[in-house]
């Protein structure tokens, strides 16, 4: 064999076993150790010096337990284990839940949250803090908080009658939620008209998005009218308004992505205990109005999802994907904007186990970083899961016997 060639031919070998050898990044962490604590609904977000920071919410139990409180972590660039946890939120005597943290395009950060007083979802009360001095050890600077009120108006009142009307015409006379709907309707839409209900009671879950306009949309649901809605903000998070409310068949808990038409999807998760499926809904103006929630194909336990578009176009959803309960986690990819998921790959899949409430973001290494709640058994202790991963990890798929 010429010279030439022999370099040639090895250099190919070369370059095969290398190939070979280098897989789809994937690491697994926990923020904190197993502990007997309710610990449950986390947000992480990538800061401008790279740190990763996360919230969740702790305590002795939800809603009714006063000791519940927002807390949170930081893991430092470069560094191999998360800090040590810190408080975030607190409301005197009163439970807290659901942070969501979002860093503006002026970098800021904020957190927004739940407050429940008199132990009930329908009353809760949403807040937001803010903070520019959050890049340091141990929690932010916060240098302004308020509660964040929408007025849904009368508007909400006729779309929702109007979207229940919808509803019931497009389902088979013989579907069990004709008989929810029948029976929650009336209630709804004598509630929809009272100024104090319809201010109250708008929840957060997953992450805030900004479209190209600057609009940001946060997304909300209420428990009370088992509907969602965005409060929007034209002006940079100075003033909020409410959307026209999406209405379906028990839904709540959007997240929301843009395709690159400008569509926006606001997958949810189902509330009743009907078909046990992913909900979708529709918006062609920036947020403004919604098309009635659909079910999908995708089956789910009635727990809490969230989407994510790849900055190289893909998307990404995590979501539990039994019909029965939230002992298996699992990553879909598309490439083809949410028609379909090609390619799934599950985070956990351990029966008895609870591993729900997933956050997930691409930081500027092009990773995927996600949290979820990690309740390996029923009596082994709570945490919060950290893990990063390339997103080519999800198209190798599940292999039997295989532990993620």
């Amino acid at each position: 064999m010429r010279p030439w060639l022999a370099t040639l031919f090895l250099g190919v070998l070369a370059s095969g076993a290398a190939t070979a050898a280098e897989k789809p990044y994937y690491h697994e962490r926990l923020i904190f150790p197993l502990q007997a604590k309710h610990v449950h609904s986390s947000s992480v977000v990538e800061c401008p010096n790279g740190d990763l920071m996360c919230a969740w919410f702790s305590g002795s139990g939800e809603r009714v337990t006063p000791d519940v409180e927002i807390r949170g972590a930081r893991l430092k660039r470069g560094d191999a284990a998360w800090s040590d946890v810190f408080p975030m939120a607190d409301t005197p005597n009163l439970p807290d839940h659901n942070p969501v943290l979002f860093i503006t395009p002026q970098q800021e950060l904020w957190l927004f949250w739940i407050v429940v007083p008199a132990d009930r979802w329908e009353d809760s009360l949403l807040r937001v803090r803010m903070a520019r001095d959050y890049m340091s050890d141990g929690p932010p600077k916060w240098y302004w908080q308020d509660l964040l009120l929408l007025k849904p108006g009368d508007r909400f009142a006729k779309e929702m009658a109007k979207g229940f009307d919808q509803l019931r015409r497009t389902l088979p006379a013989h579907d069990p939620r004709q008989r929810m709907i029948a029976a929650y309707a009336a209630r709804l839409r004598r509630q929809s008209r009272d100024k104090s209900r319809r201010q109250r009671g708008w929840m957060t879950r997953c992450h805030l998005v900004v479209l190209p306009s600057g609009r940001i949309l946060l997304p909300l649901y209420s428990d009370g009218f088992l509907a969602c809605l965005m409060a929007i903000s034209d002006d940079q998070g100075k003033s909020w308004r409410a959307s026209a409310p999406i209405i379906g068949a028990g839904l709540n808990q959007p997240s929301v992505v843009r395709r690159r038409d400008g569509t926006l999807l606001a997958y949810m998760r189902e509330e009743e205990d009907l078909k046990h499926r992913v909900l979708l809904s529709e918006s062609h103006d920036d947020g403004e109005t919604w098309s009635l929630a659909v079910s999908t194909d995708l089956p789910n336990p009635n727990s809490s999802l969230e989407a994510l578009v790849l900055r190289d176009g893909r998307w990404v959803l995590v979501y539990n994907d039994s019909e029965v309960d939230r002992h298996t986690l699992l990553l879909a990819l598309s490439d083809d904007e949410g028609h379909t998921w090609l390619w799934r790959r599950h985070l956990e899949n351990t029966p008895g186990g609870r591993f729900h409430y997933p956050s997930i973001i691409q930081t500027r290494d092009g990773r995927i970083n996600l949290t979820y709640t990690y309740q390996p058994g029923p009596r082994t202790g709570k945490s919060i899961k950290h893990v990063t991963l390339d997103p080519d990890w999800i198209k190798l798929g599940d292999k039997p016997g295989e532990k993620p």
